[in-house]
């Protein structure tokens, strides 16, 4: 072989080894965002999100002849070392939090999106989404009956509307709370499949004060632990046998126009817990999912509560927190409505009287806002 083809030899195999890794790159990328899973690279997503063609045209001319661009700087775009290593590790040299997020648990909340801030939150306040492994959840613990004194109420009785259009239900029906159960002590412990002392109770609060404001609501009690052992499903399935469930009831009921999914947050009682005119409550936030084409209606929707809750009750929120899929679920059922709320009720260490009086409080502004909702709507 002559040794003066050997340079225009190399550069051949350079450029074509290079084109042939970008594609596969590009290939790589699609698949890891197309489909959805446990090892789907959040740097591929909001690489592939944020690329744009002309940038990456010129970004590979500079990259073979850095005289295109003499006196200007390169693109604002991933060099191929760094996307390769990137895409490949899911960590961001230039994000300390990408070199232990996926090993410390938790840690990926902090990529949770704060649309609405309440009083004393910030980044070691967000919500925890986590659940104990099957066979914890499906341990039961003795409910501490001392505890579930009943609420002298307000002397109203509810009178239950014939029509029901207002869905309740609880994705996570086994969240429960640690005074009242005997012998609980951390958050891990704080799950019961009793309807006495889960957020199936705060579901059963809501409905009849919804009630009393003449609302009418179907409320389910699924006993979602039991459910999922039924099929064989395992935690990270609870939505959708939750989706299941509210799909069933919207072809039952087409009356139905809002869904709320109550939930209760692992954190401390610190965090959780607020008192207002000298009365104590489980501090309520809302979840929005961003993977959904009803995102910006229901975040709509959520924030107006939101600010009608801290205007009336100072304190009684934490916010309104945004989520994608790489911080949860990021759908949480929102695509089968555009009134669709989670709303999360308390933490691990509130007692029944705190809840209830949020429960309360939350359905004072919600009937206002939903009679407001009708009167507009006709």
């Amino acid at each position: 072989m002559n040794t003066s083809q050997g340079g225009p030899l190399r550069l051949f195999f350079y450029v074509n080894g290079f084109i042939m890794t970008t594609i596969l790159a590009f290939i790589a990328a699609g698949i890891m965002t197309t489909y959805s899973s446990p090892f789907t690279s959040e740097t591929a997503k909001a690489w592939m999100k944020d690329v744009n063609a002309n940038q990456l045209f010129m970004h590979v001319i500079k990259s073979e002849n850095h005289a295109f661009f003499p006196n200007q700087k390169s693109p604002d775009l991933y060099s191929i070392s760094e996307l390769t290593f990137e895409l490949a590790t899911n960590i961001q040299p230039t994000d300390i939090r990408t070199f232990v997020k996926s090993e410390l648990p938790g840690l990926s909340i902090y990529d949770t999106e704060i649309a609405v801030a309440g009083y004393g939150t910030d980044l070691t306040t967000l919500p925890v989404e986590s659940a104990p492994p099957m066979e914890v959840l499906l341990q039961e613990r003795a409910i501490a009956k001392e505890k579930l004194q009943s609420d002298p109420g307000d002397g109203v009785t509810p009178v239950v509307p014939g029509a029901k259009s207002v869905f309740i239900y609880h994705t996570h029906s086994y969240e429960s709370f640690i005074p009242l159960l005997q012998g609980a002590k951390s958050k891990d412990d704080a799950i019961s499949s009793n309807e006495k002392v889960n957020v199936i109770a705060l579901g059963k609060k809501l409905t009849d004060e919804l009630a009393k404001y003449g609302i009418g609501v179907e409320h389910d009690q699924t006993n979602m632990t039991a459910e999922l052992k039924k099929k064989s499903w395992d935690w990270a399935s609870s939505y959708s046998l939750s989706r299941e469930i509210v799909e069933a009831a919207v072809a039952e009921n087409k009356n139905l126009s809002y869904f709320i999914d109550i939930h209760r947050d692992s954190l401390s009682r610190d965090i959780t817990t607020t008192v207002i005119n000298q009365k104590e409550y489980a501090r309520l936030f809302f979840i929005v999912g961003r993977e959904n084409k009803n995102y910006e209606e229901n975040l709509q929707i959520a924030t107006e509560l939101n600010k009608k809750l801290e205007e009336r009750y100072p304190g009684i929120s934490r916010g309104v927190f945004i989520k994608g899929k790489s911080e949860g679920n990021g759908v949480y059922n929102q695509d089968i409505s555009n009134r669709a709320l989670l709303l999360e009720v308390g933490g691990v260490e509130n007692d029944l009287t705190e809840l209830n009086n949020s429960i309360k409080a939350f359905a004072e502004i919600f009937s206002e806002f939903y009679k407001k909702a009708e009167m507009v709507n006709g």
